[in-house]
């Protein structure tokens, strides 16, 4: 029996590469890639020359039935997305599952993961959080919305740089401007910035500023002592 290796890669600088990553991926089998030609990139910086395979959220449910004998029948596999941690909003939780049920030892490597940074210079409480992603970008959003204003943990989201300030709009219009908010962009790149404030002042700077590259947004609970004077 194979083993399936879920490997991060940097969401910016190469240098976040661990050395246990580059090994699994210089010793692996085949590696499957949610874009070749993005993962091409990085494993010629590395020198790392072995079969590649694309396997994205397109082609997933065709192809795992075939990767899955080939590591039953003892390859070694390493799984790679364009940047970061596989099934963390990226491909990988199709393929895990059905390695896991088929009795496939599967590992996961640590490494990069875009939000755990955002999180933590955030200035918010850390300590418990709400990992969301990204949010519907049409049908179901204003009740997912809904569904997490008295959400008290510190709350994670993933968005593009154009829709941005509609998001942060929508959350002010739902949670109340006075929010406090962190969103962090380019992260481990060399235009990484954070802009910290409540919502209002946030989405007034981005209204003058322009927004580019990959946002993480991380925006603070509902207030417990807020939610308690709501009840009494």
């Amino acid at each position: 029996m194979g083993i399936l290796y879920v490997v991060p890669t940097p969401v910016g600088n190469m240098e976040d590469m661990t050395l246990r990553a580059i090994r699994v991926l210089k010793e692996a089998d085949l590696i499957l890639a949610e874009d070749t030609r993005t993962s091409g990139i990085l494993l010629k910086h590395f020198e790392i020359k072995n079969q590649l395979m694309s396997h994205h959220k397109f082609n997933e449910h065709g192809t795992s039935a075939g990767i899955v004998e080939r590591l039953k029948a003892g390859a070694t596999i390493a799984l790679i997305s364009d940047a970061g941690t596989p099934g963390i909003s990226d491909p990988g939780f199709y393929l895990v599952r059905e390695a896991v049920a088929a009795g496939v030892e599967v590992q996961c490597l640590p490494g990069a993961t875009a939000f755990v940074p955002a999180l933590v210079s955030s200035g918010l409480p850390d300590d418990r959080f709400c990992f969301e992603g990204f949010l519907p970008q049409k049908k179901g959003r204003q009740t997912r919305l809904e569904s997490l204003k008295d959400e008290t943990r510190t709350m994670i989201f993933y968005e593009s740089p154009y829709r941005v300030l509609k998001t942060l709009q929508q959350f002010a219009e739902c949670y109340g401007e006075d929010r406090q908010v962190s969103c962090c962009r380019e992260i481990s790149k060399v235009h990484e910035e954070s802009v910290r404030g409540t919502l209002a002042e946030v989405i007034a700077h981005f209204k003058t500023t322009e927004p580019r590259g990959e946002f993480v947004i991380v925006l603070a609970g509902k207030n417990i002592k807020d939610n308690r004077q709501k009840t009494e």
